[in-house]
């Protein structure tokens, strides 16, 4: 019987068409990109860790090997995982996108069904469609037939119950922190079966 291989990130990266040959990482190098891709000193960056200034300044220059501890800390710092500490940087270009939308403060858009509220509305080309939606409807009568669309689509309760109806699938009930993740080329719709309108987060792939 032939041996099932978990697929590794080397293995992955070269299915996605990256370089066979992958250069071992410098650790010292690499977290000192890092700290001034977030345009932090070496003080700012060792407190973000809770690391001495000098311990840092260490690992940058490859005069000490960190323990786990301090690779632990040092992830925190960053906000990135321990294994992206010794994963190479993507060779797509980083441009640093970044949107933030206050509660309440997104770009409202009302049907007769549902109430929505654009989120991240001021990024141009997203990958993403993200947007919270109160559900005002109570029957599957209140839409004019499927809604369908391209991509992919996840939901996540926030509040209420809701009763999901697709084309090919029983209708499904869920209740806060339920979620779902569908074909939304498949025709869905959903209704509240709640007393209050219920609310959920939605996201949609325009990719």
């Amino acid at each position: 019987m032939q041996k099932h291989e978990t697929p590794s990130l080397i293995r992955i990266a070269r299915e996605n068409g990256a370089d066979a040959a992958v250069e071992p990482i410098n650790l010292g190098i690499r977290v000192r990109e890092l700290r001034k891709a977030r345009g932090w000193t070496l003080e700012q960056a060792a407190n973000q860790a809770g690391l001495a200034r000098s311990t840092l300044s260490k690992i940058e220059n490859g005069q000490m090997s960190p323990t786990y501890e301090a690779l632990k800390k040092l992830a925190e710092g960053l906000a990135i995982s321990v294994p992206q500490l010794f994963t190479p940087p993507s060779k797509t270009q980083v441009n640093g996108r970044l949107a933030l939308t206050k509660s309440g403060e997104g770009q409202a858009h009302a049907t007769a069904t549902y109430e929505h509220e654009l989120l991240a509305a001021s990024l141009r080309t997203k990958q993403m469609l993200p947007y919270r939606a109160t559900i005002r409807a109570r029957q599957i009568e209140e839409f004019d037939g499927w809604v369908r669309h391209d991509g992919e689509e996840f939901l996540y309760v926030l509040t209420g119950v809701i009763r999901l109806f697709t084309e090919f699938y029983e209708p499904v009930d869920l209740r806060r922190g339920d979620s779902a993740y569908y074909d939304a080329s498949m025709g869905h719709n959903v209704i509240s079966l709640s007393e209050e309108d219920a609310t959920i987060l939605w996201v949609t792939s325009l990719a």
